[in-house]
């Protein structure tokens, strides 16, 4: 089993595939970062020599943010947007959608489970006909 950039790579993927289980990197530059250090998209991640996961792992390193690093970063960005007060800032604090999107309907992940209004609870204080009739 490989392990690129702090993380476990599946050792039955291809390996153009199995470098997107990093945090940071995708399909498009799993291939750029193997076509920059001459690696075989197809060959297995089990089937790595070890100059070859070395080669990957100080690529990544050198040229990229991932993992705990990049969510750092994106964590100290909306963490700033919050300080500062901006709108989208706004957003984040009251976990609302950020760019744009409509919240009358949809928007269910951000806001939660639905909660019905205007439903008659037990022991509600509406007068029963034996009250009104005293």
């Amino acid at each position: 089993m490989a392990r690129i950039a702090g993380v476990n790579l599946p050792s039955n993927k291809r390996i153009d595939i199995a470098l997107s289980y990093i945090y940071g990197i995708g399909r498009s530059l799993a291939k750029k970062i193997l076509q920059e250090t001459n690696i075989d998209g197809s060959i297995r991640t089990k089937d790595l020599t070890e100059s070859q996961i070395a080669a990957l792992n100080s690529y990544i390193e050198s040229n990229f943010k991932v993992e705990g690093d990049l969510r750092r970063e994106l964590q100290q960005n909306i963490k700033r947007y919050i300080d500062i007060g901006s709108y989208r800032g706004l957003r984040h604090r009251r976990n609302l959608p950020v760019h744009g999107q409509r919240t009358r309907t949809n928007a269910r992940i951000r806001r939660g489970a639905r909660k019905t209004v205007g439903s008659a609870k037990p022991g509600s204080t509406k007068p029963t006909t034996q009250q009104t009739k005293k």
